[in-house]
């Protein structure tokens, strides 16, 4: 069996890159070089650590939560990880005070992880795979980042927590509801920027979906001063971030959550694998990648996202 160290030792190497992309291209023989990094519960092959790099950058560049969120690679670490979950103390001291020492046994909150597999499939033409010109890495390593970002970000808000991470919007684990009401108005925005605590303000943006963000558009105060900045796209100074994975102001539904993303953490698992699926689509002259990926997600301070919901009307 081959232990983490030696397949992380076997993957980092010039030839594994080269025989990886080999194998990319259906090359059978290069598949009997890398047999030591296949995964035989998935029949996947670990992605080279600079292309597993590559591919990291790229579906940050693609993701909105990747940008905001806190990413930790936990490659070989087992079930749990710690995070730190309480308040500093800083305080001025008198000459010849006590210095307040505090309790620093609950510093730290241990979290479970899981490894929630997240799949993408996408196919090629033979003749492009088998172009000498055809650069597989860096068109195979776009595809991949932008189907990867578009599910992971989805899952960072809706995810349930069922083979898949538990999201900002979960009733349990997710952002707060610091806002109640039946419909949005100016007054409420203003009462959601303070329902967060000003040690998360600093770092804080707005999140929602187009339609929330039009209705924010038209908002204005008694003196007919809009709420939104319409330079800068900010409100209060925040800056807002539109994805269309938010809900719209239906009864039920949290349409803003406000705060400091980077109280989420997306916690990298393993470098992503790929297996090629040949013989399925030989009859169409295409190749089939197979690329998983597995990760988990979830907030670490609830009280650093505050939602607006939108009241049940009975």
């Amino acid at each position: 069996m081959t232990t983490f160290n030696e397949k992380n030792h076997l993957i980092g190497t010039a030839e594994y890159d080269t025989n990886f992309w080999n194998v990319m291209r259906g090359d059978r023989y290069a598949a009997d070089k890398i047999s030591g990094s296949k995964d035989i519960s998935t029949g996947g092959y670990a992605l080279p650590t600079a292309a597993d790099d590559r591919l990291r950058k790229a579906i940050r560049r693609e993701s909105l939560f990747r940008n905001m969120a806190t990413v930790v690679k936990a490659y070989n670490s087992g079930s749990r990880i710690f995070a730190k979950d309480c308040d500093d103390l800083a305080e001025w001291v008198p000459e010849n005070g006590s210095i307040p020492i505090y309790d620093g046994v609950n510093d730290f909150t241990r979290y479970a992880v899981e490894m929630h597999k997240l799949a993408v499939f996408v196919k090629l033409d033979d003749d492009f795979v088998h172009d000498a010109t055809f650069d597989i890495e860096d068109y195979l390593t776009g595809r991949l980042a932008k189907n990867f970002a578009r599910a992971e970000d989805r899952g960072f808000i809706t995810g349930t927590g069922d083979s898949m991470p538990k999201g900002i919007l979960s009733p349990t684990d997710g952002a707060e509801a610091g806002v109640y009401t039946d419909s949005i108005t100016y007054d409420d925005v203003i009462r959601l920027f303070f329902a967060l605590d000003d040690e998360y303000r600093k770092n804080a943006v707005w999140l929602m979906n187009d339609d929330t963000a039009l209705a924010l558009r038209l908002l204005k105060d008694e003196a007919g001063n809009p709420l939104w900045n319409q330079a800068s796209d900010t409100i209060l100074g925040k800056r807002v971030v539109i994805s269309n994975d938010m809900p719209s102001a239906d009864a039920g539904e949290m349409p803003i959550v406000f705060g400091d993303f980077s109280y989420y953490w997306i916690i990298d698992r393993s470098p992503v694998s790929i297996q090629t699926l040949k013989e399925k689509f030989v009859t169409l002259d295409q190749i089939g990648y197979l690329a998983l990926e597995f990760l988990d997600g979830r907030l670490i301070r609830r009280d650093a996202l505050q939602a607006m919901k939108i009241n049940i009307k009975e």
